[in-house]
Formats: structure tokens, sequence, C-alpha cells
């Protein structure tokens, strides 16, 4: 994988840092497998240089997931974060992100959030004032 420094997209998300904070955002229409859950991983922590960050995961454009892949962004999904805020707006989603968040239990603080300004003030909370992470 060859990433920009400020911005990567693979066929199933695109992904850029602001201000100390990830932005994650799913492309319309994609089912998250464990196929897809292994790439968007791993394409997330090479673009990340080992460096963590707190992720706004926007998930609008998800349609499906299976077990395979919620399972592996629960555990794998989780290397160098501090925290996730995950971004939903259909009914759906917010159930199925509240099942993952309940039973897929991710191993860093993670909150759901309908809007972007709510779920960014959460994640401005894991950066300190020199723009460093702040452990959980």
């Amino acid at each position: 994988m060859i990433a920009a420094h400020d911005f990567y997209e693979n066929a199933y998300a695109q992904f850029w840092i602001v201000d100390g904070i990830l932005f994650f955002k799913y492309k319309p229409k994609t089912v998250i497998d464990f196929k897809a859950a292994q790439l968007v991983v791993t394409d997330r922590i090479h673009f990340q240089r080992e460096r963590t960050f707190p992720i706004l995961c926007d998930t609008r454009g998800v349609v499906d997931t299976d077990k395979a892949g919620r399972d592996y962004l629960a555990q794998s999904g989780s290397i160098l974060t501090c925290a996730v805020g995950l971004i939903v707006d259909e009914k759906v989603l917010l159930t199925i992100s509240s099942f993952y968040l309940q039973f897929s239990k991710p191993s860093v603080p993670t909150q759901i959030f309908t809007t972007e300004a709510p779920a960014l003030n959460y994640l401005k909370s894991f950066i300190n004032a020199k723009g460093l992470v702040i452990s959980p």
C-alpha cells in the first residue's frame, strides 16, 4: 500500500487526519465482512505510521456486516486508537452499532453519535493542548 501523507482511499473507505483526529469514512454501499475488515484495518494502521489517534468513524455508507467482520473490527480494529466516535444516521445502523458495542466489546472507549460535532467534541477530549494523544 502506498499512502499519501494526508489522505488514503481503498475499495471500502477513505481516511485522513485533521487536528490530531483520524477521520475514517466508509464508502456508500459497503458490506463489512472479514476480508473488508482486514483490509481497512491494515490500510489504516499503515496510514497512521505507528501513531495512535482518536478516530471519527463515519459508518453511514455501511449497508451490512457479518459477525466475522464485526469481531475483527472490535479486536484488531482498535490497534493504534485511543477512542472511537461512530457516526450513524439510519435506524438500522444505529441498531447494528449498538449491537456491536454491547456484544463485540471494543477495547477502547467508543461512543455512537448521529452528527459529527458532538463526536468531534468527544474525541478532542483524548488530545491535550499540545496535540498529543491522552491515554484513556
